[in-house]
């Protein structure tokens, strides 16, 4: 590579730069890389090249090893917090960090956020969820845009809407004088430039569902016209993927989630790029897992085919939760599945009990969601955070 080819994308970071920082700085590991230049702090996709960077500079025995926590505030890794999380009962942040003696009192953007999805997963009932561990896409529940305005993306099942839905759209969008409305690549509808004060208002005008757009969470489920309309369909996609969507929404995960329901081996829906994705075949479905059409394009793994509807939503259910209780945080299943390899996911699906006991615990979890606009809408005290424009919160999320 010459000097001056760039590693990460991210942050501008160039081959030089990094060989400088070592040389010049003494950067001796990966983290010591991202501290000084920024390389790998973002998506992380080019961290295996800094390694490999290291690697060649400083001699195998040169590179520094360093125990990884979840963040720079511990040294324990993610399974070690679960743990402890489970078998000592702790129910809160202040409880973890206390007990594993974290190096700083109140964390990190990183591990908080960690935590309060750890102890979400591991007790539902018990964990109430604190939302200034959330970053403040997830605390608005609405996307920032560069200018501090939000987009508001209203759940659209499966792809479907209704003449009624979109003439209601348009008014709320006419009414809040919403400078762009942008068909999104998951079948819906963004409204961007939304003043954050005006989102409650807009929400209780739209009287629908949050998207989730924002969130670690189920976030579409893109659909195909299936053997509704099309000649070539084999199954029914749109009802598939509406069924699946109703029956996942709101579900916290630990990155952001993909689905999508193909009516036939063409594909249309692009299954086989998302975090699971059903193919209908000729009498019944292949379900498909670790896909990601993002930064790191993957494509799918074939985890099974299944004959029928109610066993594509058992799979679907029961391959979500071991993902839940297994990914570390901000972990996407492509990157989960090549980690810990498809034999070990499909050994731990392969019997119906277990199946089915972790759709029960998927399906507790569920139980206890509530739709966020709603919610906030008919809180005052929740209401009332919107009107308070503090601008530090704003600088902290553009930062």
């Amino acid at each position: 590579m010459a000097n001056d080819e760039i590693v990460c994308g991210c942050n501008g970071v160039s081959k030089g730069a990094i060989v400088n920082a070592i040389q010049e700085k003494g950067c001796a590991s990966v983290n010591d890389i991202k501290a000084c230049t920024k390389a790998s702090g973002s998506c992380g996709g080019c961290k295996p090249l800094v390694a490999d960077l290291l690697t060649l500079t400083l001699g195998a025995d040169g590179v520094k090893t360093v125990k990884e926590g979840i963040c720079g505030c511990t040294e324990h890794s993610r399974d070690e917090v679960v743990e402890a999380i489970r078998s000592m009962h702790l129910t809160t942040t202040k409880e973890v960090m206390n007990v594993l003696e974290w190096k700083t009192e109140e964390g990190c953007s990183k591990c908080r956020p960690a935590l309060n999805y750890y102890l979400g997963m591991a007790w539902p009932e018990e964990h109430e969820d604190e939302r200034e561990s959330r970053f403040v896409n997830e605390r608005n529940h609405a996307n920032i845009q560069k200018d501090g305005t939000y987009s508001v993306v209203p759940r659209i099942y499966g792809g479907v809407t209704s003449p009624k839905e979109l003439k209601k759209i348009a008014e709320v969008a006419e009414k809040y004088d919403v400078p762009m409305v942008k068909i999104t690549g998951g079948q819906r509808i963004d409204l961007l430039g939304v003043k954050k004060d005006d989102l409650p208002k807009m929400w209780a005008d739209l009287d629908m569902p949050s998207g989730y757009a924002y969130g670690k969470a189920l976030r579409t489920v893109k659909t195909c016209v299936g053997s509704t309309f099309c000649r070539f369909g084999t199954q029914d996609s749109i009802s598939m993927g509406i069924e699946l969507e109703k029956r996942f929404e709101r579900l916290n995960t630990p990155a952001k989630v993909k689905l999508a329901v193909s009516g036939c081996p063409r594909n249309c829906a692009e299954a086989t790029i998302k975090d699971f994705g059903v193919v209908a075949i000729d009498g019944g479905w292949e379900l498909h897992v670790g896909g990601n059409g993002g930064v790191k394009v993957r494509a799918s793994d074939l985890l099974c085919k299944v004959k029928t509807e109610e066993e594509v939503i058992e799979w679907a259910g029961a391959f979500l939760q071991y993902y839940r209780e297994n990914a570390k945080w901000n972990e996407r299943t492509s990157e989960w599945v090549q980690r810990v390899g498809l034999d070990s996911i499909a050994a731990a699906l392969e019997k119906k009990e277990d199946r089915e006991a972790l759709v029960a615990r998927i399906e507790k979890t569920l139980s206890l969601t509530t739709d966020p606009w709603k919610e906030i809408i008919e809180k005052d005290e929740l209401r009332a955070t919107f009107e308070e424009r503090a601008s530090p919160e704003l600088t902290a999320a553009q930062q």
